[in-house]
């Protein structure tokens, strides 16, 4: 290679260098949730290499503990581009020392891994083996640390996903949950669970923004799912406001609100185009009769409503429009749990119904709702 060729090379490789060092230090240390170019094609590749696998398995436990493996292979292919590029710009960085692109691919790595198995005697190529020793240690160790700073906002994720199953059934759904306030959480407890919610739901906006690959990770139970748990809380305050407007707290309001700004700062970092402000009496996915179903399980279990289902649907899709269209597209990006409510996903196939723990009683220990026999 001549001279010429090796200087362009040598300064491709500092430009290849920079954007790579960028993209470490806009995904792990800058909490902004940008997401370059480059973590984007590294996302799109892993995807590309499960979506067509997991929408053959027609089982949804299966396509779950499938994609399970989703986020890790994200983190280890995250960390396999940044060092292939940055080991790809410092073989160019030594061209210019060593003349040969593939001795200086051997020294690039040597140089990373801290092996030391080849060097080149120069001031260039020891300045440049210093900065690749130097940068192969910190990439490594960085990545190293993010992994608890990950691990803690999935662990506070889940416990409020983990605690809304005795209160909303599995998978989740807004008007199950509702239901099952008339059992005991109305009034002080419901206030509190719609604050609550506020604050988790403030919290995966800025978590999840932050760092986006917790947006793979799946919950370790098959039917739950974050997007469907935030989805079923908010479609309950929803509902709560349009057929109880009196009743429904402000905090129901706030959740929701908490709620919008949740899945449009996700979406929009997910790349997927955001509404910021839909007009109230727009089109949803949901149609009457199925916001019908969900009402006639408040009045089954004798839920207080204020309005007929004909004067709360328009209150419903006010609210519902704002966060639907976001919600769904997040269930479909992550192939999350089919649950009523929760949109269309990739495998095709009908929503999973909301399991519903039997009522055993002394009286009735099969649940049958046979009294059993005196004697």
């Amino acid at each position: 290679m001549n001279r010429d060729l090796q200087l362009i090379a040598a300064v491709l490789g500092a430009g290849l260098a920079v954007l790579t060092g960028a993209s470490v230090i806009g995904t792990l240390l800058i909490q902004r949730g940008r997401v370059g170019v480059l973590m984007r094609a590294v996302d799109a590749l892993v995807a590309g290499c499960f979506r067509p696998v997991s929408a053959r398995v027609r089982d949804y436990a299966r396509r779950d503990a499938l994609l399970a493996a989703h986020a890790p292979a994200l983190l280890l292919a995250q960390l396999a581009a940044w060092i292939i590029c940055f080991g790809v710009a410092f073989s160019l960085l030594l061209q210019p020392a060593t003349g040969h692109p593939l001795e200086a691919s051997r020294e690039a790595v040597s140089s990373m891994l801290t092996l030391g198995f080849t060097s080149t005697h120069g001031v260039w190529a020891t300045f440049v083996d210093g900065v690749a020793a130097i940068t192969g240690l910190v990439v490594i160790a960085l990545q190293i640390a993010y992994l608890p700073t990950l691990y803690a906002a999935y662990n506070r994720r889940e416990t409020e996903v983990t605690l809304l199953e005795v209160r909303a059934g599995e998978p989740n759904w807004g008007p199950e949950l509702l239901a099952r306030t008339h059992y005991g959480i109305l009034g002080v407890d419901l206030v509190a669970f719609y604050s609550a919610w506020e604050r988790w739901a403030a919290d995966i906006a800025e978590s999840h923004a932050s760092y986006p690959v917790l947006l793979r990770f799946r919950s370790p139970r098959p039917l739950a799912s974050w997007v469907v748990a935030l989805l079923s809380v908010m479609d309950a305050a929803a509902i709560h406001t349009a057929v109880a407007p009196t009743a429904a707290p402000v905090q129901a309001r706030l959740c929701l609100r908490m709620g919008f700004i949740c899945l449009r700062k996700l979406a929009a970092s997910a790349g997927i185009p955001v509404d910021a402000d839909p007009w109230p009496d727009g089109p949803i996915a949901l149609t009457e009769d199925e916001f019908r179903e969900g009402y006639q399980r408040l009045i089954d279990v004798g839920f207080p409503v204020e309005r007929t289902p004909e004067e709360a649907w328009p209150h419903f899709r006010g609210w519902r429009v704002n966060y639907e269209a976001n919600a769904y597209a997040m269930a479909y990006l992550m192939d999350a749990v089919p649950a009523r409510w929760s949109g269309p996903r990739r495998a095709g196939g009908g929503p999973i119904a909301t399991v519903r723990p039997p009522n055993r009683t002394p009286d009735d220990p099969d649940s049958t709702g046979r009294l059993r026999a005196a004697g």
